[in-house]
Formats: structure tokens, C-alpha cells, sequence
């Protein structure tokens, strides 16, 4: 979180807002922590005094490093968690530095939660394509586990992931529960080592691999945006209608309601509007435009 926003927090708080504001974050304390690759942990926080209100897979907050800053995190865990919300956060500035080299009972601020969804409340009876690039996984990691949990006889859910190397994927316990779930998990790495029995290549090699319905299917990306535009062309030709393919933007959120304008793509603020879009007719053309 830049300076500039830190001082933002400071005027709204000063601005005599009530507990119910968007802008005061309620603390949350840290009961749970897991590291899951050198610059990427995992931590489950719950509600000290009130709590945010219910939120929907896809969703985020705005976390609060005290004395550092706040940074827009998406939600990992599944709606059904009740009080305990799960965050996965990748070291990449100050606040985010900051929130995984805390420790458990330390004492974090929560907003939110902000943004659209990825709509698998209710599901349908729709087949699943679930696309995850890196840390692009913890974003759809709420998503995929309802998914799973609705797992008939008559739903294909599948789970893409792709990542640099073996020790950059996260969420490795999960991928076998998920399994015994019924999800068919698939993974490839860019680099493989001597002890990696997995795919190596692009995560859209694994699309040919995946078992689904062209014509009632679903997908879901969050990545690069490189790889959501290579993963949404090869879908689309796989047969999957564009308005059924949702991807997450995430790009520099910085309040998380729409007013500091940080996020804007095109006619769109990002943390308002989105992060989750459909594909179509949309996103294509609010990729190729550079991030302010």
C-alpha cells in the first residue's frame, strides 16, 4: 500500500465513520498460518468485535497491516466457513510483507468483502472447467470447493493448475481432498524437477486432457493475463461459449469501493465492478489496455 493510501485510512477515520462504514476496518485476529511456498502464506483470521457481513466466493477484502497499510486480498475460503476467513498472500510490497510475517494472535484489520463473484452457489447442473495460473489458485480456491461439495453423478468438475515449478503450487493437501471430492485435478509446471511425475508445459495443454460438455459448460480463470487470454481462446474453440467463461482481474485495487480510481480498466473500476467478468463480450478488449 502506497503512502498516499495510508494517509487515506488515517482522513476516514478521522471523518467520524461508525463501525458500519466501508472504510474502518473491524480487527481480526490470526489463528491459523501455513507457508505455502517461500513468499506465499496462508493465514485464517476471525472476528474480534463484529465481523464482516456473508460473502460469496470471488469475493475480497481490504486487509490492514497496522502501523503499514491495507492491501486487497481475495477470499480463499469457502462462504460456508461462518466466521473464519481464509486469506493466501504473496510477499510483493510493504503491507503484504507485512501480513505473512505476522504471527498467530496478532491482530489484523478487515474490510469488505468487495466485488462480484464467481456464481457457484448454484451451480446448475452445468460441467466445471476451473483454470488456476500460480497464486491465481487462491482466488477460485472457495469457488472449487463448493463445486465439489455439489459434485452429482451428472457434473464434471475439473481443476487446472500451472505453475513455474513443483514448490510453486499451492494448496497441496487440498488437491487430494478435492480429488476424493471428485474433482479431476490436473497440473503442469514451466520447470520440472528430478522429482516431478506431473505434466510439464502450458496449463492450456491440459484443457485437451480435462472431460466436459462443450455445449453446458463452465469456466473459471484467474492468473497472468497472459495465460487467461491463451486459456479463453483455446476454451472457446474447444467449444465453450464465451459469456460462460468468468475471469478475475485483478489489478491495482487500492480502496476497494471505487472511489480512489486506482483500479480503472477502460470504463470499468475494477474493485466496483468487478474483479470477476465474463469473458464476453468484455474482457478481450479490456486486456489489451495497460494498467495505469
Amino acid at each position: 500500500m502506497t503512502s498516499a493510501n495510508q494517509t487515506s485510512e488515517i482522513e476516514y477515520g478521522n471523518a467520524g465513520e461508525t463501525e458500519e462504514s466501508p472504510f474502518v476496518p473491524l480487527p481480526y485476529k490470526i489463528v491459523s498460518k501455513h507457508k505455502d511456498t517461500q513468499d506465499i502464506a496462508t493465514i485464517a483470521i476471525e472476528p474480534v468485535e463484529g465481523s464482516i457481513k456473508p460473502y460469496k466466493s470471488g469475493q475480497f477484502n481490504m486487509l490492514t497491516a497496522y502501523r503499514v497499510g491495507e492491501v486487497a486480498i481475495s477470499i480463499s475460503s469457502e462462504p460456508t466457513s461462518a466466521k473464519r476467513i481464509v486469506h493466501t498472500i504473496r510477499d510483493v510490497g510493504a503491507v503484504s510483507h507485512a501480513l505473512i510475517n505476522s504471527e498467530i494472535g496478532d491482530m489484523i484489520g478487515v474490510r469488505g468483502p468487495f466485488g462480484t463473484d464467481w456464481q457457484t452457489s448454484d451451480p446448475g447442473d452445468a460441467d466445471y472447467v476451473v483454470v488456476a495460473g500460480g497464486i491465481g489458485l487462491a482466488p477460485l480456491r472457495g469457488a472449487i470447493f463448493e463445486l465439489a461439495n455439489q459434485i452429482g453423478k451428472k457434473r464434471k468438475v475439473n481443476l487446472l493448475v500451472g505453475a513455474r515449478s513443483p514448490d510453486q503450487i499451492i494448496y497441496v493437501a487440498d488437491m487430494r481432498r478435492l480429488e476424493q471430492l471428485g474433482v479431476k485435478v490436473y497440473e503442469t509446471v514451466d520447470i520440472a524437477d528430478s522429482n516431478w511425475r506431473g505434466s510439464v508445459g502450458l496449463v492450456t495443454e491440459l484443457i485437451d486432457k480435462a472431460v466436459f460438455d462443450p455445449s453446458n459448460t463452465k469456466a473459471l480463470l484467474c492468473g497472468p493475463e497472459i495465460m487467461i487470454r491463451f486459456t479463453a481462446r483455446k476454451l472457446i474453440e474447444s467449444g465453450i461459449d464465451p459469456q460462460s467463461i468468468l475471469v478475475s482481474l485483478e489489478r491495482n485495487m487500492q480502496c476497494g469501493i471505487g472511489l480512489c480510481g486506482h483500479c480503472q480498466l477502460g470504463p470499468y473500476l475494477i474493485c466496483r465492478d468487478g474483479p470477476v467478468f465474463t469473458w464476453a463480450p468484455l474482457v478481450k478488449d479490456l486486456l489489451s489496455q495497460k494498467e495505469r
